[in-house]
């Protein structure tokens, strides 16, 4: 089998990917080595800049309606309600400038995949399930991925999204930089439960000695919820329905037989680890593959999402635009910096010392420092070359509308000034709208601004090298 690009893992990183490379009409296929998609609810915090993604992907409408807002935290002491306790720093109103802004939806890990799944079998996509990688062979025109069943791949590019004991990473020999966040084990699992309402996210704080917290969360758009207890370092933790039965009673007014089943479970380390490269020659790292979170921050699976948007674009104006192959060298300048930065506030946030809040919300990242962003002008105003472009609806235009699709986006504010014809570019002039400020924004795929100008000039030379011209 041949293939442009052969996305190894089909967790949220490789479907987003995969998702964003069909609709630019590059032929790629999805391996996975599990028979089926992942069972658990593990990433299921959503934040609004992934929103964002989500709505450019076509799979907005169908993850509002999957999910719902995080419930207000409860404290229990002795089997009493002891006070409410907020998960998350007040947020702004949504906004204009930022539609999805004010708190992280709550859609399980599960369900998220599932709703990538259908869009990228919807765009002529497809799934390899029980596709174990066990061999790697890469040249100057691709790489060659041999399976411990069935036929090999021949790709022009692989992305390992294969998790944070990715199979890929280890054959290449890069290494993971990071540390331990807790040495205590957690153990997450997805429960049916009776006796809880589910308009709280039920905290159980340790009573007694050699005891950790327990929390219940209920999971938005299903009957479930997500159970998550702490336990001594050492301590080997049994998964089993009998186990948790054992320490909800323990650990709360709950009767064992309260928890009448257990749907998935699994235990971990918290830790933090950053891939030495996000790249070796023909094969990138995605998503937990190239850095394992804390899920405390809900970041991990925003911040693998944003990978694959990042790197999707550019693989397809190198494979169908005539980009210079020196523009997927920008996938690594980019993005690896963006998930050290995240990285320090999730362990943050484990920790105590950093609140769930407007760093966490990842609408402020941007590639301000990146080589691919030209800011021309010698006062820039709002927003730079390299910052998120905002959302708005001026002059009965929204941007978002505008902006949606694999294509570039032309944008003028409050300037008449002349612009050169760039095919399949659309164009949308505002008279004003101040959230821009005055200029000329060439918008990226991904919804950045590449280039900006008080005038068009230098604009054509820039567009060129992005591959634009064709």
């Amino acid at each position: 089998m041949r293939t442009d690009v052969l996305v190894v893992g089909a967790g949220p990183t490789g479907l987003a990917l995969a998702v964003d490379l069909a609709r630019r009409g590059v032929d790629a296929v999805v391996v996975e080595r599990a028979e089926g998609l992942f069972p658990g609810s593990r990433g299921k915090g959503i934040q609004p800049r992934t929103m964002e993604v989500f709505d450019d992907l076509g799979v907005l409408d169908a993850i509002r309606a999957a999910g719902g807002p995080y419930p207000v935290g409860m404290i229990w002491q002795n089997g009493e309600r002891a006070g409410e306790h907020r998960m998350f720093d007040p947020a702004e109103e949504e906004s204009e400038e930022s539609p999805y802004g004010a708190e992280p939806w709550m859609v399980p890990q599960w369900r998220t995949q599932e709703i990538l799944f259908a869009r990228l079998t919807e765009l002529g996509g497809r799934v390899e399930f029980g596709r174990e990688v066990v061999g790697l062979d890469q040249d100057e025109e691709g790489v060659t991925v041999a399976f411990a069943a069935g036929a090999p791949v021949r790709a022009r590019y692989v992305v390992a999204a294969d998790g944070g004991r990715s199979t890929v990473r280890r054959t290449l020999g890069i290494g993971m930089t990071g540390e331990t966040v807790d040495p205590n084990p957690i153990l997450v699992a997805d429960v049916r439960i009776t006796g809880l309402d589910r308009d709280n996210w039920h905290v159980f704080p340790p009573s007694g000695e050699g005891e950790g917290f327990m929390a219940i969360c209920p999971l938005a758009g299903t009957e479930d919820f997500q159970l998550v207890a702490q336990f001594p370092e050492g301590e080997h933790l049994d998964v089993s329905l009998e186990a948790i039965r054992k320490t909800v009673a323990a650990r709360s007014h709950l009767a064992p037989e309260d928890v009448t089943e257990v749907r998935w479970a699994s235990d971990f380390r918290p830790r933090a680890a950053l891939a030495d490269a996000f790249r070796a020659d023909r094969i990138f790292l995605a998503g937990d593959a190239a850095h394992v979170h804390s899920p405390a921050g809900g970041q991990g699976l925003n911040t693998s999402v944003q990978d694959a948007y990042n790197l999707g674009w550019k693989l397809g104006a190198v494979l169908r635009r005539g980009a210079p192959e020196s523009l997927l060298a920008t996938y690594e300048e980019e993005r690896r910096p963006i998930a050290a930065q995240m990285l320090g506030i999730s362990t943050g946030v484990h920790r105590g010392e950093i609140r769930r809040g407007e760093a966490t919300r990842q609408l402020g990242l941007g590639y301000r420092d990146s080589s691919l962003t030209a800011e021309t002008r010698p006062s820039p105003g709002p927003v730079h070359a390299g910052d998120r472009a905002p959302d708005g609806t001026v002059d009965g235009v929204r941007l978002f509308d505008a902006f949606r699709g694999p294509h570039w986006t032309l944008l003028t504010v409050a300037t008449a000034t002349a612009l050169p014809p760039l095919p399949a570019v659309p164009t949308v002039r505002l008279l004003s709208y101040e959230a821009y400020g005055t200029g000329v924004f060439l918008i990226r795929p991904d919804g950045y601004v590449g280039w900006a100008g008080a005038t068009a000039e230098g604009l054509v030379e820039y567009a060129a090298a992005m591959g634009i011209l064709g």
